[in-house]
């Protein structure tokens, strides 16, 4: 996840004072252990069209049960895990969801629930208040329209906004998620009005990434350029928060092009403080996938990341995900662990490897097999990452995408 809000926090101090945050140029070093995103259950009241997990409304056999779940979280605390979010499918139709979050929370976690809204009503949202999750993340694909053709489900824009509402009146600290393709991008500036309409303090931007129902509807996802204005977008929005004292967050996921783009931004606007950026953005790293982020499924088999399901690191019933976690004997799992990753293409010859980490290594091993290829998501031009070629154009196993109107502009 890329903290959009962190970074510009500290340029608008910058700025302000003529010095950019002594205490935050070291870093916010190393965690102690991955955030684990946890999918305590596969089932699903919806079928979104651009679901990692495939979830449909039906029992799925073989899920963990509740003391297989105690003891996953006690080898997840000794193995200094801070962050639990709890998710699907949608993990409020798990029965007893309610009992592992007060466990969790009982147990120190950071405890998140991501949902999709539509079963909170004010009943379940006194429950989630009285429970005190940390923070719950609910999914908006756009406006209502859109919204209900991606959740197939007509009425389920005015049900999530609805929990929105619920969630915030009760003071629960409740975000915006939201997953741009092709096909809702046009909705995207209207989304951001509704979360400052509605009080939202969090919004959360996430790039397709090639898994699930996302990689059968891959051949949709925003062409570069849109990504591009969006990101123009959220990032003038994140400063004006910032430079205006609001209290806002915005952050990006699965595509870590997203911190050069902001290197980018900055020195188009603050050339004088691109260098104390870039630290910041090199003690970040990039993309964290199989080192500070980290995924357990329904079943018990561990992940790279929520976007592997497809790749099994081993099952916390026959190994502790402490030990699974460590084990570099994955070829794959042994790559992400190595700094900087074995990349090759584009992504090798980088100027901003140190900074993206290498970027998703989904959508490589999606589209040619090959997890170390160059990500074929990577919105930056040739000219802006310091390989030579053609500025304007993006090579992919299928196709050749030019950006006609990929110009900066100063």
């Amino acid at each position: 996840m890329f903290r959009i809000s962190q970074y510009m926090r500290e340029l608008a101090q910058a700025v302000q004072t003529g010095q950019w945050p002594a205490a935050s140029r070291r870093g916010s070093g190393t965690p102690p252990g991955p955030v684990v995103i946890w999918n305590l259950i596969r089932r699903c009241n919806l079928t979104c069209k651009h679901c990692y997990a495939l979830s449909a409304d039906h029992d799925y056999a073989g899920e963990l049960g509740w003391r297989e779940v105690c003891t996953v979280m006690d080898d997840l605390k000794a193995f200094r895990v801070p962050v639990l979010i709890l998710s699907g499918g949608e993990p409020l139709m798990r029965p007893d969801i309610f009992d592992i979050a007060e466990r969790a929370g009982r147990m120190g976690f950071y405890t998140g629930l991501s949902t999709n809204g539509t079963l909170i009503d004010a009943p379940m949202a006194n429950r989630i208040a009285a429970q005190g999750f940390d923070y719950v993340g609910i999914s908006l694909d756009g406006l209502r329209e859109t919204h209900d053709r991606f959740r197939r489900l007509e009425g389920a824009f005015d049900r999530s906004l609805a929990a929105v509402r619920l969630l915030r009146e009760r003071g629960v600290k409740v975000g915006l998620r939201y997953t741009m393709t092709a096909m809702n991008a046009h909705d995207f500036p209207a989304l951001l009005d509704l979360m400052r309409a509605e009080r939202v303090n969090k919004f959360y931007f996430s790039h397709l990434n090639y898994a699930g129902r996302g990689n059968i509807h891959r051949g949709k996802d925003a062409q570069f350029q849109a990504t591009r204005d969006a990101l123009d977008r959220l990032y003038d929005r994140a400063w004006q928060a910032a430079r205006d004292g609001l209290d806002e967050e915005y952050v990006t996921g699965n595509n870590d092009a997203d911190s050069p783009y902001l290197l980018q931004w900055v020195e188009r606007r603050f050339p004088q403080w691109t260098a104390a950026l870039r630290e910041r953005l090199l003690a970040w790293g990039g993309n964290s996938s199989g080192v500070n982020v980290a995924n357990i499924d329904n079943l018990g088999e561990v992940h790279p990341d929520t976007m592997w399901w497809h790749h099994a690191l081993g099952n916390v019933r026959q190994r502790p995900f402490s030990q699974i976690w460590m084990d570099t004997s994955d070829p794959l799992m042994a790559g992400l662990k190595q700094h900087p990753r074995p990349v090759e293409g584009r992504c090798a010859q980088c100027q901003h490897l140190a900074i993206c980490g290498g970027n998703t290594r989904t959508r490589a091993q999606q589209l040619t097999g090959n997890p170390w290829a160059e990500d074929p998501g990577c919105y930056l031009t040739d000219e802006e990452i310091g390989v030579p070629g053609d500025p304007y154009a993006r090579a992919t196993p299928h196709k050749t995408i030019l950006l006609k109107e990929e110009v900066v502009h100063v």
